[in-house]
């Protein structure tokens, strides 16, 4: 009973901040001048290219006086290559409404932005989409090197070779009645120490796993909301209270060595999940079911998810959000086209207009070692994958491409048409339930 109370209360709690949240963007809309709101007729925003892209358009006279004017559509690719662009006249009386109907026609296999602009003698207003056409079709090259497996299998014989000198530490100030809570700690590769956080249900024997690894510079805490797993939360280096050695912030952390395949940052990183995975194997007398280890991860979570799943087979199901840096070199491409730039290649464009003689070659030469899509063939286990149309740092093109070179014959992904770097409460709930479904969790 308890496990049941604690589930509806947590989803209430999170159910009723999206409401909050839709009710104050419904109160922002109504306040507006003119308010426009583009529904496209599949609620996914992905079509097949069999059928035609369409939207409905909405438009509310919000002002004292009749409104003449026009509404634009642009539709270019996701790297911003023109594709379509009309118009059509409107005329809005005071507090009136009108609906367009707007049809594309057919597209090639890819993701599109669309553009909606309210033309008003006084009023301008632009509603920003994305739609996808055949997104399981989606293909990109791989920029894999010759020497990529024996690069890592390489690193993890290192990693092999240091000892782990694991410490586990129960916080009593932490725990509860239902919960007992450890600090962990680790030694990883080069010799460097990690941490991390074990919450333990104390109602059982013998529990499956939750293993967390985090997003860019996210400090994890001690995850208490499940009941029905043990929850693994681990800081790679240079996170939250892994931060002891390495803390340079986050402008930094993606440049650390990055002229260095050998010791770019990212190398200990992803040797520092299988040291989690290490941890949980080692340690199966806290209740630890190794036989049901499942990894997850937000943004840069969701590529070092997918590359623990890759490189190693303990790890049973992965699920992962919006995975950052897949697909790098078509990212170049589609953030090159932002009218203002944002991360990752924020990032490492300045640092390459900084350094005098490193290349975009030079740049790739080390991050194709890296690009989690170079890893997605060596994923076998069940895969669930969540992604945001809107997502500029991730574009949706480069997760569908991630996804499609997953090996795997048992994977799904949910598409989440209005988010940006992120998705939503419905993702998390339907996560909730595919893993239960995996695992045979009542």
């Amino acid at each position: 009973m308890k496990k049941v109370c604690y589930i509806i209360v947590f989803a209430l709690s999170i159910l009723l901040g999206s409401l909050a949240a839709v009710k104050a963007q419904q109160q922002t809309e109504e306040t507006g001048d003119v308010v426009l709101k583009a529904t496209p007729y599949n609620k996914t925003a992905l079509f097949t290219s069999s059928e035609e892209v369409r939207y409905r358009v909405q438009l509310h006279n919000n002002t004292k006086q009749q409104q003449n004017g026009r509404v634009l559509y642009q539709v270019t690719t996701d790297d911003g290559k023109k594709v379509t662009a009309d118009s059509v006249r409107i005329s809005l009386r005071e507090g009136g409404d009108k609906d367009i109907i707007v049809n594309i026609r057919k597209r090639n296999t890819g993701f599109y932005r669309i553009n909606f602009i309210v033309k008003l003698p006084e009023y301008d207003d632009t509603v920003r989409r994305v739609f996808g056409v055949n997104p399981e079709k989606v293909t990109s090259q791989l920029h894999k090197p010759k020497d990529f497996d024996a690069f890592w299998k390489q690193s993890k014989v290192e990693l092999a070779q240091v000892p782990a000198n694991y410490r586990v530490l129960e916080r009593k100030d932490l725990s509860t009645q239902y919960k007992k809570v450890y600090s962990v700690e680790m030694h990883s590769y080069g010799d460097l120490v990690i941490r991390g956080w074990l919450v333990v249900p104390t109602d059982g024997n013998k529990f499956p796993v939750h293993y967390r690894v985090p997003g860019y510079v996210v400090s994890l805490q001690p995850n208490m909301d499940n009941d029905d797993f043990i929850a693994f939360d681990l800081n790679v280096r240079g996170n939250g209270n892994s931060k002891d050695v390495i803390n340079i912030g986050t402008d930094n952390y993606s440049l650390i060595n990055i002229e260095n395949k050998e010791k770019y940052i990212y190398r200990g990183v992803y040797m520092d999940c299988l040291r989690g995975l290490d941890f949980l194997y080692s340690h199966s007398n806290l209740g630890i079911d190794t036989s049901k280890i499942f990894v997850e991860g937000g943004s840069q979570g969701g590529s070092l998810a997918l590359i623990t799943a890759a490189l190693d087979k303990r790890v049973k199901l992965l699920t992962m959000q919006v995975p950052l840096y897949a697909d790098i070199h078509d990212n170049f491409a589609i953030s090159a086209s932002y009218d203002q730039q944002v991360f990752p290649f924020k990032v490492f464009r300045k640092y390459q207009s900084q350094h005098a003689g490193f290349s975009w070659e030079k740049f790739y030469s080390t991050f194709d070692y890296y690009d989690p899509q170079n890893f997605a063939p060596m994923v076998k286990c069940p895969v669930l994958m969540g992604i945001g149309l809107l997502d500029q740092f991730c574009p949706p093109r480069c997760s569908m491409a991630l996804y499609n070179h997953i090996s795997s014959t048992n994977k799904e992904f949910v598409c989440v048409p209005n988010s940006t770097h992120e998705v939503n409460f419905n993702y998390f709930m339907f996560q909730n339930l595919w893993l239960r479904e995996k695992f045979r969790i009542p």
